[in-house]
């Protein structure tokens, strides 16, 4: 889906075809809409591939008078499963500049695009390119940001669930969490490092303003990487924690079960002896090996209640 957009008095207006100065969001485009991109608008078809492909990682990359720059943004994945766990991951998302346009080549809709589209988005303006380019990284980095905290406060609401109960459905969204903070840190290092890049002025013409907005982004991403390895630790260290307790619940409950065995194993063994056809047992009567069954187990049964062995 090809959209034109273009801010006009600080507003994003919509156009309906691409005129210089103006915005070009791609959202999941198809086939006829990518020959339009390469070959009406010229752009590079290596590029717009390269920002549709979900294994790309965070780059620049320039070619010619066209600069392609890909970022990871966060996306939130609520899983089909039976448990219904949230899973947090991270898509690529291309931005091209060309002389004439800007554009943004992304395989599925993302919050970051709508908030711009919409309006959201304070001094955003199509026809300054390098600004715009900086204003959606800070918004993917505030996203990251919120996804971030939003994974603390479901790691903390099922941490207490957890204590209540030990339910596998709490354990695979700890595990889910604990993967998508592996995929952020990653997408976050990879993003930092192409910041950094363009920090260096030698790809993108960068003005003061826009060193300035391009810091603030930088230093955005180092405290949502710094959140993001204090909230794996832990989380990390809650897994560990939460392992260590349902192996002790396992031993207690091996522990009680062997000892119950044990004081029913005596009453067992004494009609065993008593059941067997041979003379000259001692008090061949049915109320000794009763009485002695019940003695024996209640003496053993008291060693193991003094002993703490039924806790």
């Amino acid at each position: 889906m090809l959209n034109f957009y273009k801010t006009l008095e600080g507003h994003v207006i919509s156009l309906e075809k691409p005129e210089s100065g103006c915005w070009i969001s791609a959202v999941h485009p198809t086939a006829a809409e990518i020959g339009y991109l390469t070959e009406e608008l010229h752009i590079e078809r290596d590029f717009v591939s390269a920002a549709l492909d979900e294994e790309e990682s965070s780059r620049i990359e320039n070619e010619e008078d066209q600069t392609l720059v890909i970022v990871d943004y966060p996306v939130a994945e609520q899983q089909t499963d039976e448990n219904q766990t949230i899973l947090y991951t991270t898509m690529p998302m291309g931005i091209i500049i060309t002389p004439q346009y800007v554009i943004t080549v992304c395989l599925k809709e993302n919050l970051v695009v709508n908030e711009m589209v919409e309006g959201r988005v304070k001094g955003l303006q199509t026809p300054l390119k390098t600004r715009f380019l900086l204003m959606t990284l800070l918004r993917i980095a505030m996203r990251f940001l919120q996804y971030l905290k939003q994974i603390d406060r479901i790691s903390s609401t099922t941490e207490q669930h957890l204590h209540q109960s030990m339910r596998n459905k709490e354990l695979i969204q700890l595990l889910g969490l604990e993967k998508s903070l592996v995929f952020f840190s990653t997408s976050l290092k990879s993003n930092e490092i192409t910041l950094e890049k363009i920090l260096r002025g030698r790809i993108i013409k960068l003005y003061e303003e826009d060193e300035d907005l391009l810091e603030d982004v930088l230093i955005e991403i180092k405290q949502a990487i710094e959140m993001c390895n204090i909230y794996s630790n832990i989380l990390s260290g809650t897994m560990d924690a939460f392992a260590s307790v349902i192996s002790n619940n396992l031993n207690i409950v091996m522990k009680v079960l062997t000892c119950i065995t044990i004081v029913m194993a005596i009453p067992t063994m004494i009609f065993s002896f008593y059941g067997m056809n041979i003379q000259d047992m001692p008090i061949p009567y049915a109320w000794f090996p009763l009485a002695l069954s019940g003695i024996l187990s209640g003496v053993v049964a008291l060693v193991f209640f003094k002993k703490d062995m039924f806790h």
